[in-house]
């Protein structure tokens, strides 16, 4: 099985509104980091509407795209966050969360309706938002000594990948992320230069 290169995510979030016989459904797309960082944006809505009735939601994670969560918060059992989850699918949406607030306008709208308000809402929201193409990295932490610095920052610059944490203690710590398709290559490279150690953390 080949290896993906990229994968596609929101650049930034998107905002959209729906409404259905009184019913306002208000959609918020996000680009997504961790579980960490779901809880503190869906905490940060529910405190933003704490009248409403229901905050549902889908989250999609990861590369190998099997971590995902789906919320109905009280409606009917697949009304709401199965259509949204379907939406990011659609695109083929991961690191993204959307959240769909509802104020309810006092006419029920039955299986249908609700499947069909949340869908649309998700997928105004996602419109309103860019999508972007990401490589697909894989992140390892490297210990070395000062005098190697210009050695791995040539490997790191020469095949694109990310510096995501730089420290200088005594030893210079940094954490990079490898494009996954060049993942040997510069396994190989930095095993070469003396005193550099490379640990695979968990993506």
């Amino acid at each position: 099985m080949t290896t993906p290169e990229f994968y596609f995510t929101l650049d930034k979030p998107g905002i959209a509104e729906f409404k259905d016989r009184g019913s306002k459904f208000i959609a918020y797309a996000y680009p997504l980091l961790d579980l960490a960082d779901f809880k503190m944006k869906l905490a940060a809505l529910k405190k933003e509407h704490p009248k409403a009735v229901h905050h549902c939601f889908a989250y999609r994670l990861g590369t190998n795209e099997n971590v995902f969560r789906v919320s109905d918060d009280g409606e009917p059992s697949g009304t709401a966050g199965k259509p949204i989850l379907g939406q990011l699918d659609s695109k083929q949406l991961t690191n993204t969360l959307v959240v769909v607030v509802r104020y309810f306008g006092g006419t029920l709208l039955g299986v249908p309706g609700l499947i069909n308000a949340y869908k649309t809402a998700a997928s105004l929201a996602i419109q309103t938002a860019p999508i972007v193409q990401r490589t697909i990295e894989m992140n390892y932490d490297l210990q070395f000594d000062y005098t190697s610095l210009n050695d791995v920052m040539m490997i790191v610059k020469q095949s694109n990948c990310t510096v995501v944490l730089q420290e200088a203690q005594l030893f210079y710590h940094m954490v990079i992320g490898i494009p996954a398709t060049k993942v040997s290559e510069v396994l190989h490279r930095l095993s070469d230069l003396r005193n550099v150690e490379v640990i695979k953390q968990k993506n």
